[in-house]
């Protein structure tokens, strides 16, 4: 059964904080003339949260509220993820000019809403869970998404990711109610014995399960059929909310995702693999998805010219190549899908924050408001900027590089050659795209409408310090990967 209510308490210290961080958000917002000290105060709440989840890291993994959630090292990994992407979209929020024309109290409020459902995403082991925590993240950035109020792309991007987010979550929860009367049971490891023992109906009505459900996790993670809510978005969003949906609610996603499909569907064997329900190949549903995501995401970015739009199509195409870690049924696969969630928080965290300067002092969000950045005061950003640039394409020696290595590594040793080959083809064919900003910072000259760029010491000290882990991480990638396999344990119970 679990640890019943009052005994899970314990475990559940760094949502305690985020909880009490969005009141006080709220409550801060009717008595402080200086709002930007609820963005500070934002801050050291979340930095508190992830010390309370270091603290709790060492508490031996359990099934809590009765076996709603669960306590384990992979969940762990994620709530560090998250925390991690909530402390950088609120460090930009800080130094960012749309931000602060908004109610900052609600902002940073709803903001610490988001990054609570990721937790409860991480630790999810029930259907209803699953679904519930889904959701509250899913509401909380529709609103984050318009909340510049004023501008007519962001309140028409709120109301299409509504739109799409309310179709995923009635497609996955139509799929969720199949499962639960196939298995009888809402609890993940449940639905694993009851589908395994093959005493559920047949494999085709499993299937169709199976499909429904990951409308609502492919939605989340942006892949493509699912994907068409992320341009529009990204470009509507503010800039600080764009970058923390590419990387915190992408790896949210993958967390649940990650969780459903393995304790969920399937059952460990010796040697770190994974066995799937006889007849029922989703691994082979996952393997198509996975090729035509990234390869519709990297032929879309090719002709933007919008820096949001284009970051929103490599977002896509990045979906694509982390999901080929689903394909593969081994441990070794889903800890480099660990490993590269990391490097992609860096990489496109950084990017964002670079078009956030350059927006700053502009008000542009083109590839034209990067032309000649490096020698009109921007060489800092420029340099950082290219950084990311080759990292995302996938280029040594950068973080980037070293997570498709791993992940390339484990699709070949499986003997999947045809979805590295493709694999290879769309980082061959990104290279359009990301390079050509490169050049336009550095090789075009500016034709004096684009204006000085100024970083400020807060933008500055974010952008150098993801630059900084981006090429540290692809040189010195060892630490991480032994994480990343350690947290690599479900607790089943």
């Amino acid at each position: 059964m679990g640890l019943a209510n009052l005994d899970s308490l314990p475990y559940l210290i760094p949502e305690v904080i985020l909880t009490i961080g969005i009141v006080a958000a709220f409550l801060l917002d009717l008595v402080v003339s200086e709002k930007r000290w609820i963005g500070e105060a934002a801050l050291v709440c979340v930095a508190l949260a992830l010390f309370a989840v270091a603290l709790g890291a060492g508490h031996a993994p359990a099934a809590l509220f009765h076996r709603m959630t669960v306590h384990d090292p992979f969940a762990v990994f994620f709530q560090v993820v998250f925390g991690f992407a909530s402390l950088a979209a609120i460090w930009m929020s800080l130094g960012s000019n749309e931000v602060k024309r908004t109610n900052q109290g609600e902002y940073y409020g709803l903001l610490l809403a988001a990054t609570l459902g990721m937790f409860f995403m991480a630790t999810a082991s029930n259907l209803l869970m699953a679904y519930l925590s889904l959701e509250f993240v899913s509401i909380t950035s529709y609103v984050l998404t318009g909340f510049l109020r004023r501008d007519r792309r962001s309140g028409e991007a709120a109301l299409k990711y509504l739109i799409y987010g309310g179709v995923a979550s009635g497609t996955m929860i139509y799929g969720m109610s199949w499962i639960f009367g196939l298995a009888g049971s809402m609890d993940f490891h449940q639905i694993s014995q009851a589908l395994n023992a093959g005493t559920a109906a047949n494999q085709l009505a499993v299937f169709v399960a199976i499909l429904l459900t990951f409308a609502g996790f492919g939605y989340k993670i942006s892949a493509a059929p699912f994907h068409m809510w992320a341009p529009d978005v990204y470009t509507g969003a503010p800039i600080p909310i764009a970058a923390f949906l590419s990387v915190g609610s992408k790896a949210a996603g993958f967390a649940l995702t990650m969780r459903f499909f393995y304790p969920g569907l399937s059952q460990s064997v010796q040697g770190g693999g994974w066995t799937i329900i006889a007849g029922v190949d989703w691994p082979q549903l996952m393997l198509v998805l996975s090729m035509v995501t990234m390869t519709l995401g990297n032929l879309a970015a090719l002709n933007q010219t919008n820096l949001k739009r284009m970051l929103a199509y490599s977002s896509i195409a990045h979906a694509g190549y982390i999901m080929m870690g689903l394909v593969v049924l081994t441990n070794e696969a889903l800890a480099a899908m660990m490993f590269y969630l990391v490097a992609y928080y860096m990489m496109n965290i950084g990017a964002f924050l670079i078009v956030m300067i350059v927006a700053n002092s502009t008000g542009r969000e083109d590839l034209g408001g990067l032309r000649g950045l490096a020698w009109r005061g921007g060489a800092g950003p420029a340099t950082a900027m290219a950084i990311f640039m080759f990292s995302l394409i996938g280029l040594p020696p950068f973080a980037g590089f070293v997570g498709k290595l791993a992940l390339f590594a484990a699709v070949v040793n499986q003997q999947f050659y045809l979805l590295a080959l493709v694999a290879l083809i769309n980082s061959v064919i990104s290279l359009g795209y990301y390079a050509r900003v490169v050049r336009t910072m550095f090789l075009d000259m500016p034709d004096g409408s684009e204006g000085p760029v100024a970083v400020g010491s807060y933008n500055g000290a974010l952008m150098w310090a993801l630059s900084i882990g981006t090429l540290v991480l692809g040189v010195y990638w060892d630490p991480l990967f032994r994480i990343a396999d350690r947290s690599m344990q479900f607790f089943i119970g």
